[in-house]
């Protein structure tokens, strides 16, 4: 790996008023730091090197007002290559570039370019033309700063566009979570309303229980001095006496009978008959036996008396 240092000797001794010459110098990196050391060296001449790449701090250098870089190997230059704002000649002849950064719109004071011999994106290629004259390299750096512009500012809106996406994408996220945890409030808001109700139903059934508890003890002390004071004595279920009126009014009507008999065979014609002589004399016989009784005779007597 060579560097200047090896090669070229000392890079002050290598600048020229305000030129700094590099090329030839078999470089496969630039030497950073030591260009930045020159802030006098506006003119770089790094040419025919086998440059690949560019470090990025290279952009750095905005004191830079002319750069060759023609001849080398760079397949792409620094994202932040526009901070060389100051550059205003550029010479990227014969390299294996394809794109450019969109930084290069940044590039205001450009007004030399050549892109000659490079595998150019074809949209690309097609807008930087060719440079076979100083005329032509002026176009092509006014064309090239053009289209990178517009490739900036449709790089720069589509940014916006899904930087818009990602926002109401958020908004609709915000949105989805706030509602969720809207929900899930209000669910727990319900469920605690209905374990304080239940809770409260449970209490409420304990306490009404309790009261019944305490109210049977009473009634049951309530009711037993009532059978001890002699309160009244429930009454005896009404008897069935159906049958025995029915006896009753056989033998009523049976006296009935026999009175009606005896007054017959006593009072009218009858009399005289048989069978009511037999009765009469039943009669009398059963008198005078009721009469020799002393407590039947007096019976008879308070009875005749009242």
């Amino acid at each position: 790996m060579t560097k200047a240092g090896s090669k070229g000797g000392n890079l002050r001794d290598k600048l020229d008023g305000n030129e700094l010459d590099l090329s030839l110098s078999d470089l496969n990196e630039v030497p950073v730091k030591e260009l930045a050391a020159l802030p006098k060296a506006t003119i770089l001449d790094l040419s025919c090197n086998k440059l690949t790449t560019l470090p990025s701090d290279f952009c750095g250098l905005t004191h830079l007002v002319k750069l060759d870089l023609s001849k080398n190997k760079l397949r792409q230059l620094p994202a932040d290559f526009g901070r060389l704002v100051n550059l205003q000649h550029l010479d990227l002849l014969n390299n294996r570039l394809v794109t450019l950064p969109v930084s290069f719109a940044q590039l205001k004071s450009l007004k030399w370019l050549d892109l000659k011999d490079n595998p150019l994106d074809p949209v690309l290629a097609k807008v930087a033309g060719d440079c076979l004259d100083e005329k032509q390299c002026k176009q092509c750096a006014n064309k090239v700063l053009q289209h990178m512009k517009a490739v900036q500012a449709d790089q720069e809106r589509e940014r916006q566009r899904r930087l818009e996406i990602d926002r109401e994408a958020e908004k609709k996220w915000e949105a989805k979570q706030r509602a969720k945890e809207a929900q899930e409030r209000e669910l727990r808001k319900r469920e605690k309303a209905e374990e304080k109700e239940r809770r409260r139903k449970e209490y409420d059934a304990l306490k009404a229980a309790k009261r019944e508890q305490e109210k049977k003890p009473k009634k049951e002390t309530n009711q037993a001095p009532k059978s001890k004071s002699g309160s009244r004595p429930r009454k005896p279920p009404p008897r069935k006496h159906t049958r025995s009126w029915a006896v009753l009014k056989l033998l009523l009507l049976l006296l009935l009978c026999v009175a009606g008999g005896l007054v017959a065979c006593r009072v009218t014609e009858l009399q005289q008959q048989p069978l009511c002589t037999s009765v009469n004399t039943i009669y009398d016989n059963v008198v005078r036996s009721l009469r020799s009784h002393d407590i039947v005779q007096w019976v008879l007597q308070t009875d005749s008396q009242q």
